[in-house]
């Protein structure tokens, strides 16, 4: 029974395939026969109009083969108007045999051959005056004007076939474009349908299996992820331990030194051990974040929310950053609303103030001010971080949480480009947005909000 089902729907399929291949043919025969005629049609009109041209031109010859014969008495001009008007008559035939074929109308083309006609006359009166009377100038002069006059109402008639011409040439071509994008369309849908019908019945057989077999090669890969991520983590964590470590002993003995040193040498003989102090910290502060980050990407990343007293905790923070950092640096705090005890995770929060009140220090002139407000209100906590430095260009405010990404306008001061990463991820954690205010030279303002976990 299974075998006769699957026989059945790979004949259903196939037969489907040949009755779509087959009217797709059909249709497309249809079209390439509308194409060919169009095309036939584009081609007899294009050489009607070239005819037309040639006409035109071969009456401008006899024309000038008739002025040089009859006002120069040159032999030669007049074998060139003759040679002129039996081309113009070939061409009268020629573009009587194929005037059928286009959409110029019998009467138009009837009053441009009389005009044709009649110049010519005037030319042959032309000549035949000359031969008798050579000296009938005034003449010669009127049959000139009403020859121009004709030459006008000739090239008038010629634009307005040519015009009309072309406006049905245009059609004719968008016509054909028009069919060729329907048989383009349509044998592509009919080969498609086709191909889908034949896929459908095959994919009907092999898709539990198929679907089987991608579970399996996604757990896979989800496991080796996964210990990718375990091995990345086990790293870092192993580097930032043993970094640490000398690092802070290199951080304390450049300290003491400094302590021991500042009352018996200058002031700018100390620099290079305060250049140390931050280049301690900095390295410090990087393996700290890549542990973080690395530590969120994992999924092991420690979310723990518990009762924290915000405003002590800021105050705390700000005491911390004053004592750690050797800045001129005015760091003040505000509190907004009724602030009391808030579910956040101590260590998260520390965090993403930090990384913020850091960069406010880093990138704010010395000697400017750093504000950090707490508001407090029923159903979110707010924290904002404003300064009074370089400020972040407006193009750039969507790309600075990106990891390493650095703004253009920074220059010379030293940084990794983490701390905003940092903050980003610790604040999802959170639930919680952070926005940017800023312009170029003239501050920015960080706006922390973390929805209320519960009190």
């Amino acid at each position: 029974m299974k075998g006769s089902l699957e026989r059945k729907w790979i004949a259903g399929g196939f037969g489907l395939a040949l009755l779509l291949m087959t009217g797709v043919s059909f249709a497309s025969y249809r079209n390439t026969i509308a194409i060919t005629e169009n095309a036939n049609h584009v081609q007899q009109t294009y050489d009607v109009l070239n005819q037309l041209a040639t006409l035109y031109a071969e009456l401008l010859i006899a024309e000038s083969g008739r002025r040089g014969y009859v006002f120069l008495n040159n032999q030669q001009e007049l074998e060139r108007y003759q040679l002129a008007v039996a081309k113009i008559h070939k061409q009268l035939q020629v573009v009587q045999s194929e005037i059928h074929h286009t959409s110029i109308r019998h009467e138009q083309y009837q009053h441009l051959v009389a005009l044709i006609n009649q110049r010519l006359e005037l030319l042959q009166q032309s000549i035949i005056l000359h031969q008798t009377e050579p000296t009938a100038i005034a003449a010669q002069n009127l049959i000139t004007e009403n020859s121009i006059r004709l030459r006008d109402q000739i090239q008038t008639r010629l634009t307005e076939i040519t015009a009309q011409e072309k406006q049905e040439l245009a059609a004719s071509i968008d016509q054909s474009e028009a069919t060729i994008r329907r048989k383009t369309l349509l044998e592509l849908i009919g080969i498609l349908l086709s191909i889908a019908a034949i896929a459908g019945a095959c994919f009907a057989l092999y898709h539990q299996q198929m679907q089987r077999q991608k579970v399996e090669l996604l757990e896979g890969t989800l496991a080796q992820e996964k210990e990718l991520n375990q091995l990345k983590l086990r790293f870092f964590s192993m580097v930032s331990h043993e970094f640490r470590t000398p690092l802070s002993v290199i951080l304390a003995s450049s300290q003491l030194l400094e302590e021991i040193l500042q009352e018996l040498v200058d002031e700018s003989k100390l620099k290079n051990l305060q250049r140390i102090q931050v280049s301690a910290r900095l390295m410090n502060q990087l393996l700290t974040d890549i542990l973080t980050l690395s530590r969120a990407e994992a999924g092991e990343l420690e979310f723990k929310p518990a009762p924290l007293d915000i405003e002590a905790f800021c105050l705390n923070l700000l005491e911390d950053i004053q004592a750690s950092q050797a800045m001129s640096h005015s760091l003040q705090f505000v509190s907004q609303g009724r602030c009391t005890r808030v579910n956040l995770d101590e260590k998260l929060i520390y965090s993403i103030l930090s990384n913020l009140l850091l960069n406010a220090v880093k990138y704010s002139p010395q000697g400017s001010s750093i504000y950090l407000s707490l508001i407090c209100k029923p159903d979110a906590t707010i924290f904002q971080v404003k300064d009074e430095g370089i400020g972040i260009p407006l193009e750039e405010q969507q790309k600075i949480f990106a990891p390493f990404y650095r703004g253009q306008n920074v220059n010379h001061i030293v940084g990794t480009g983490l701390g905003l990463a940092v903050v980003k991820t610790c604040l999802a954690l959170h639930q919680g947005e952070i926005a940017v205010s800023s312009e170029a030279t003239k501050g920015t303002v960080f706006t922390v909000t973390i929805p209320a976990l519960g009190r």
